[in-house]
């Protein structure tokens, strides 16, 4: 059985919520693992630790708007 329009876009927007949801984890877990190298606690050079933080602040914060973004302009070029 196909699903109706109602049930196709309940379903994309489920999916789309996941994905936000696990790019903020990820970006959340980025930061978590930089601050642990800034903090001394993993043997890598500080550096390292910064980019992760900055990295996992982006993902956290602007990644999401990308994405939401990006999926609006291909639901507009859609009938």
């Amino acid at each position: 059985m196909t699903p109706t329009p109602r049930e196709a876009a309940e379903a994309q927007a489920r999916t789309r919520f996941i994905v936000i949801t696990a790019m903020r984890f990820a970006g959340v877990g980025l930061v978590m693992l930089g601050f642990a190298i800034i903090g001394g606690v993993i043997d890598l050079p500080r550096t390292v630790g910064a980019v992760l933080v900055l990295v996992g602040v982006a993902d956290v914060f602007v990644m999401p708007l990308v994405l939401v973004r990006r999926w609006k302009a291909g639901d507009k070029r859609r009938p």
